[in-house]
């Protein structure tokens, strides 16, 4: 009795969450080694469609560099980083498409779907306009070329809400076509799903990654930040709490809220259930980025 007492207690402190973000757009980032465990990625896409399930309209950008680096080392296709990016050789190009849309796109969508959800595999190509990006050097400072590589010109939301608006999940690959060349360009997700989120005007957008937040301690896994205002930020970069392979992702947090996004949540995919804690327990899980003036 106790348990399910306890049970009815959650479906209460979530009540006014459902309320609130019921018809809101929420867009939620997949992706690191959250996606390597079948479970989680199972468990994943059974908690986006419980979202849409009960009235709120979540969109999906993943990855899937696991699955690329698989394929890519199948076909003996070497790899070679300039500056901490994958250079991507058309051949490279042509492997990342196939991988993303034919592997991982599909089954995405295939696992919302046995949970009985309906989803969309949409292309970024559709969505996303790109330019060849550089590399910069950080000692020298000049631009070095990483092939198909793409930085995000324009995004086009249109196929995104015609799916919500046909009642579909739409899950997206972070992919780009040359605005200028027609060719096609790998995007980093993390950027994909911010400007598609800065494009969608969406009430949250969620990072789903293999980390637990923004850590206070590196060392300790408990020592989470709950909420950082955009205004502690660089405070937080002074005292390297904020260093490495997290500050392209804050700064993307940052660009999406001045974009007027209400929240960005970082949490770990690969504890189940995150999305639905993060989203709908008064404590969450994970670190929320937000402006000094919002609310809840």
């Amino acid at each position: 009795m106790q348990d399910l007492i306890r049970k009815a207690e959650v479906l209460t402190e979530a009540l006014p969450y459902i309320q609130k973000f019921r018809g809101s757009i929420i867009v939620v980032k997949f992706g690191g080694s959250s996606m390597e465990d079948p479970d989680l990625v199972a468990g994943t896409m059974r908690d986006i469609v419980m979202l849409e399930a009960i009235g709120i309209l979540p969109v999906v950008v993943h990855g899937g560099g696991k699955a690329i680096s698989a394929e890519l080392k199948k076909q003996e296709i070497p790899v070679r980083f300039v500056n901490g990016l994958r250079y991507t050789c058309e051949r490279t190009i042509r492997i990342v498409d196939d991988v993303l849309h034919n592997q991982v796109n599909t089954e995405l969508v295939r696992l919302g779907e046995l949970a009985g959800g309906r989803l969309r595999g949409i292309s970024g190509k559709k969505i996303l306009k790109a330019k060849r990006t550089l590399s910069v050097d950080p000692v020298t400072g000049e631009g070095q070329d990483v092939g198909f590589v793409g930085e995000v010109t324009g995004v086009n939301v249109a196929p995104i809400m015609d799916a919500l608006q046909a009642g579909f999940i739409p899950v997206v690959t972070p992919l780009g076509i040359g605005a200028e060349d027609g060719c096609v360009y790998n995007i980093n997700a993390d950027r994909a799903a911010c400007c598609i989120a800065r494009a969608l005007h969406p009430r949250k957008l969620v990072f789903m990654s293999d980390v637990p937040g923004v850590l206070r301690d590196c060392s300790d896994p408990t020592s989470v930040i709950p909420t950082i205002c955009t205004d502690e930020i660089d405070g937080l970069i002074k005292d390297g709490v904020l260093s490495g392979g997290m500050l392209p992702k804050i700064r993307s947090c940052v660009e999406a809220l001045d974009a007027g996004i209400n929240k960005v949540h970082l949490i770990d995919g690969r504890v189940r259930y995150s999305l639905l804690l993060e989203i709908f327990t008064d404590r969450g899980v994970g670190t929320q980025i937000v402006r000094p003036d919002s609310v809840m």
